[in-house]
């Protein structure tokens, strides 16, 4: 049987441009998972600290009668005291807010007591949690503390705000600003008093008309 004779010259060309082929695939399946691995990263830190917002609820009071505050005494509870990592709080907080609806152009948030009582009890509850919850304390509070009912019956709404990762009184505020929904903190004139807790970054804002 005769065979063709080969061209060794070619037969070098050939094997040099598989091997480059092979390295050139090699170096690009390297890039592609570097890329795809930064990218996640970054993502899912962005998510975990600065943007960690939650929507806001609000509760629509029912139609039953409100008993006066006195038949419903409620507890003081104040926030848990831990390590403080941040030099601002629920003071600092109070006045960007009132700062930024009056640049809105807003009524600033009158405080009440009683909404004081839920965003304390709300904060404490996140402290011990160590992360937001989406609001599930604050939707389920009056079921689980009957002695709240008639905050809850007082006013029309009850809206609760939610941010965690703020570095100052002045970013939280700018967290909720740039939220569509966050942002009928800032400029929701209908809201008439407030009251806000703030530690450790994490911030409780309640709202109410």
């Amino acid at each position: 049987m005769i065979f063709p004779k080969i061209n060794i010259q070619w037969v070098k060309i050939i094997k040099v441009f598989l091997i480059s082929l092979a390295l050139i695939l090699s170096i690009s399946v390297f890039t592609g998972s570097y890329f795809l691995g930064f990218v996640g990263g970054y993502n899912l830190g962005v998510s975990g600290v600065k943007e960690s917002l939650t929507s806001y609820t609000e509760i629509k009071a029912t139609e039953t009668p409100s008993p006066t505050p006195s038949a419903a005494p409620v507890a003081k509870i104040t926030p848990r005291v831990v390590s403080p990592r941040v030099a601002w709080g629920g003071p600092e907080l109070w006045e960007e807010v009132n700062k930024k609806r009056t640049e809105y152009g807003v009524n600033p948030l009158n405080q009440a007591d009683e909404l004081c009582t839920i965003a304390s009890i709300r904060l404490n509850e996140l402290l011990e949690l160590g992360k937001l919850d989406g609001h599930e304390g604050f939707s389920n509070l009056s079921e689980r503390r009957s002695d709240l009912n008639w905050i809850f019956e007082k006013y029309s709404v009850v809206a609760e705000f939610l941010a965690m990762g703020g570095d100052s009184a002045q970013e939280t505020v700018s967290l909720w600003n740039n939220t569509l929904g966050h942002r009928k903190l800032l400029d929701g004139g209908e809201y008439v008093w407030g009251c806000i807790y703030a530690q450790n970054t994490f911030a409780v804002a309640i709202t109410a008309y």
